[in-house]
């Protein structure tokens, strides 16, 4: 299988984390977005989104990382990270949504203007990010995972998130259930380091060279 993929990207992060639980290698396929590979009509076929991460399975295409990680889990017959039981799975997707709806969106909404437009902080923005770690700090009480206290896809799908956070610079100091959590998760994930430490470094790395751009 194909990975069409960005590192730094949290939502391609959770593809390589749940390929690392489900113990599969990815065929890896590095897409350089500022060069607009993803714009090319080889990938545009695949993808009329243009996005990544991007999988593909025998010349079955698939985006959106939420969806491509339940592929995964159901083509792998994992029950672990997406258990059979309807009340834990739909705590698991209300997780998973929240993550895409609101954590993952708000922390884009405050930082990336600053980064890659050169914007000052917006401090009303910054009231909704962390409006949103105090709802999730609140999901953690009497468990210790996201989903009752065994490692489950939402862990992944907002471990992804949460290290791009404090990545950016933004402190858990204030969340404690988080903070504990997120120490949790890393050493407990399969092969975090290589799945998602890495991809870290290299979204800091774009970081610092958009804000070096905009502060000439």
């Amino acid at each position: 299988m194909d990975l069409y993929y960005t590192p730094g990207s949290a939502p391609c992060r959770l593809v390589l984390l749940v390929a690392a639980a489900l113990d599969i290698q990815l065929n890896l396929k590095e897409l350089n977005l500022q060069a607009g590979e993803h714009m090319t009509t080889e990938f545009l076929e695949l993808n009329p989104q243009h996005t990544v991460p991007t999988l593909v399975d025998d010349g079955f295409a698939l985006w959106e990382s939420h969806a491509i990680c339940r592929y995964l889990i159901r083509k792998y017959n994992n029950r672990e990270l997406y258990p059979e039981d309807i009340q834990i799975r739909a705590l698991i997707d209300q997780r998973l949504d929240f993550d895409l709806g609101t954590l993952y969106p708000r922390f884009r909404n405050f930082f990336y203007p600053q980064v890659f437009a050169g914007k000052p902080a917006n401090e009303s923005l910054f009231r909704n990010l962390k409006e949103s770690l105090d709802i999730f700090n609140s999901f953690l009480k009497g468990h210790k995972y996201a989903v009752g206290d065994t490692l489950t896809l939402a862990d992944l799908s907002l471990v992804a998130t949460v290290s791009t956070l404090e990545a950016a610079g933004v402190s858990l100091e204030s969340y404690p259930r988080v903070e504990r959590w997120f120490e949790l998760v890393k050493s407990t994930a399969p092969a975090y380091e290589e799945a998602n430490e890495k991809g870290l470094i290299k979204f800091k790395a774009l970081v610092a060279n958009f804000k070096a751009k905009t502060e000439l």
